[in-house]
């Protein structure tokens, strides 16, 4: 056994004295709300991936559910979503109350089952969510040729429906940011991209998301006589993109039309509430944080790219099955390192990550299929419909990826991975 001299975590964040100056600035500024900072990253956040808005909140999940109430989706309205995925990509359409679908994955592919999906669709199909699982781009020319041959079955709702004509999809990009396929950037491919700022993510602002999105329409004036939310007061010269921006703001904020830093403005006290709704804006705080990081994120994505690169030229020959991070069409964001030991059981492959902790590097396991969660189960999900998910899960493995991973601690990962392989 490889003599244990190090402790490596699983996936710290990376945190410099460029965030620690940028949060303290933010404090001592007296704004430490919803307010500047969180602007301004929005407006970063839409140069990066390149979309016309980007509305800042406080978590992914908040972003994908945001995303359906954009939709104003209704009880017999079906989203469809991937087993394997983590729980916040499917419970979001419990929180509105609409219906969950689930497809199984592709045989030995971490996205969803495409022929699958095609199969899924009916005319109460208002939303597909892709996953761009580790940092992957899923292939939503796929997802997009499908809907455009289901084009016939759709019945929308309302205004924003049918002003996409089509099933709309939103891109579960908890893992992708900075993540290009074909030349697009994650989150300026689908209609409507949620990111994650969690704290183990790439991009972080110790929680916290973000909901961006790509509309061809966007910049079109809405029509006065447009009926889309009669709850929501239309504003005359007002562009989709920025109705859209403007009911997001009302969603994250309780509804309430005029938010902390407009009320600031002399004689600018006076507010309604629109609707009974949600809190989950994000702070100043928080963006003080991403602002940080979007100067240093190229560095960090390089570092990223740089671990996986000397993972898998230290694992070739073995028998192990890794991800595809970067070819020719595409480069991830190098989010997760997940590896699949082929012929190992899910216990077998639990003893190796406890030997693995023994030595003191930390694992995990992505993911664990939604159809075996008690939730889901609950709601009538059964895993021996999603054979293939479960075939992903029952023999993974994720290795420690961050980028203040050293090059010592990165060898030492795979000294000891590679010799627990060999001797199992």
């Amino acid at each position: 056994m490889t003599k244990m001299k190090l402790k490596i975590p699983f996936s710290p964040p990376d945190m410099s004295e460029e965030e620690a100056k940028e949060v303290r600035e933010a404090i001592l500024s007296g704004w430490i709300t919803t307010g500047p900072r969180t602007k301004k990253l929005e407006t970063q956040i839409s140069e990066y991936v390149g979309t016309a808005k980007t509305v800042c909140l406080s978590s992914a999940t908040a972003a994908m559910e945001m995303m359906l109430h954009l939709l104003d989706l209704q009880p017999e309205d079906e989203v469809i979503v991937p087993a394997y995925t983590y729980t916040a990509t499917a419970s979001v359409t419990q929180h509105v109350g609409c219906r969950l679908v689930m497809v199984d994955s592709q045989k030995d592919n971490v996205e969803m089952d495409y022929e699958q999906l095609e199969q899924a669709i009916t005319e109460k199909t208002k939303v597909i969510m892709p996953v761009d699982i580790a940092g992957i781009v899923a292939d939503y020319d796929r997802v997009y040729e499908i809907v455009e041959r289901k084009k016939s079955l759709f019945r929308p709702a309302n205004a924003l429906q049918a002003k996409i004509g089509r099933i709309v999809v939103s891109a579960d990009c908890a893992h992708s940011f900075g993540a290009v396929r074909k030349g697009k950037k994650a989150g300026a491919i689908a209609d409507f991209s949620a990111f994650s700022f969690h704290a183990v993510k790439n991009f972080t602002t110790a929680e916290g998301g973000a909901l961006t999105w790509r509309l061809p329409f966007g910049n079109e004036i809405v029509a006065t006589d447009v009926d889309y939310m009669p709850t929501v007061p239309k504003k005359e010269g007002e562009t989709w993109n920025e109705m859209l921006y403007r009911i997001s703001q009302l969603f994250s904020l309780h509804g309430q039309n005029r938010d902390a830093l407009a009320k600031t403005k002399a004689g600018m006290w006076e507010y309604d509430i629109i609707g009974p709704w949600y809190k989950c804006n994000m702070t100043d705080i928080m963006a003080s944080l991403g602002l940080a990081q979007m100067k240093r994120y190229p560095k960090m994505l390089e570092r990223r790219q740089e671990i996986v690169a000397r993972y898998n030229a230290a694992l070739d020959g073995l028998n192990v099955v890794l991800l595809n991070h970067k070819d020719a069409e595409h480069c991830s964001s190098h989010h997760l390192y997940m590896v699949r030991l082929p012929g190992k059981s899910r216990e077998e492959v639990n003893r190796m990550m406890e030997q693995m902790a023994e030595r003191g590097i930390a694992t995990n396991v992505h993911f664990k299929p939604l159809p075996m969660m008690t939730a889901y189960k609950a709601l009538g999900f059964d895993i021996a419909d999603y054979p293939n998910a479960y075939h992903l899960f029952e023999n993974e493995m994720t290795l420690p990826l961050y980028s203040r991973l050293t090059d010592e601690e990165m060898e030492f990962v795979i000294t000891n991975f590679v010799e627990i392989i060999r001797n199992s």
